[in-house]
């Protein structure tokens, strides 16, 4: 079955400066998290989906472990060669299945691991959050991370008094990526995400999945479409754009650190 969007990693040097530049697009920010391997975030939650803006705040931390290499030193590398969305995150069901599935079609980067952290709820109150990951890598699109996600506790992550914006987004539409050749990475997204087939349109195709969608089109597409300027993908493919639903908003593009924010009825 087609894993849906879970989240979408925007990796930058200033966490705060970030949380504040989505404040002032009318987005409502979480509290600051932390986690073993020394990265910080702040999520912007929506129902079933989530931004999880990222900055490498406690290099010291790092070390040999999976997070550290797959998560933390990535997410380092890439800020520091440009900010802006860096890992594309699928919900899991099964973290272990999603793990045999990514070893037979041969896109595994990762077992099975899992991490515990607390939250804070709206309140302030502290609570128990759990998630186990799995790794995959496309070998063609080294500047794209991949992994899916199977939350332990859901009910002590998601929350409504987190999901209203001022800006009257309301949900994920799709994540766009931009590639000069997007039929290459036809048959890993297909195998990442457990879609049958891919919708053809014009100068790439899309994914439909049960939440949102994943949108592939060529750097001239994207600017097309958007009038934004697309990524640098002289390196392999990049994470471009979030299209998000809105309600009450007149259709609007904007990009902020290294991100494409598509805003549409």
């Amino acid at each position: 079955m087609p894993r849906g969007l879970d989240h979408i990693v925007h990796a930058v040097r200033d966490l705060e400066a970030a949380a504040a530049c989505y404040r002032e697009l009318g987005f409502t920010i979480g509290a600051r998290n932390r986690h073993p391997w020394g990265t910080h975030n702040h999520i912007v939650q929506f129902p079933g989906f989530f931004i999880e803006l990222l900055t490498l705040a406690e290099p010291d931390k790092l070390s040999g472990d999976v997070f550290s290499e797959n998560f933390g030193i990535y997410n380092r590398d890439f800020a520091a060669r440009h900010e802006g969305l860096s890992m594309l995150v699928l919900e899991s069901k099964d973290s272990a299945g999603d793990v045999a599935a990514f070893e037979a079609a041969g896109i595994a980067a990762s077992g099975s691991v899992r991490f515990d952290r607390e939250g804070i709820r709206p309140d302030g109150s502290p609570v128990h959050v759990a998630f186990s990951l799995a790794f995959a890598r496309d070998t063609a699109a080294p500047q794209v991370g991949f992994f899916t996600c199977q939350q332990h506790y859901p009910e002590n992550f998601w929350n409504p008094a987190f999901q209203t914006h001022g800006n009257g987004a309301t949900g994920i539409a799709a994540v766009v990526v931009v590639a000069d050749e997007p039929e290459r990475h036809r048959d890993f997204l297909l195998a990442y995400t457990g879609a049958d087939d891919v919708t053809p349109d014009g100068n790439g195709f899309s994914i439909t999945l049960p939440r949102g969608a994943i949108e592939v089109m060529t750097p001239d597409v994207y600017t097309a479409q958007t009038g934004l300027a697309a990524p640098d993908t002289g390196s392999g493919p990049r994470l471009a754009a979030m299209r998000f639903t809105a309600a009450g908003l007149s259709p609007r593009n904007v990009s902020t650190l290294g991100a494409g924010l598509i805003f549409a009825p």
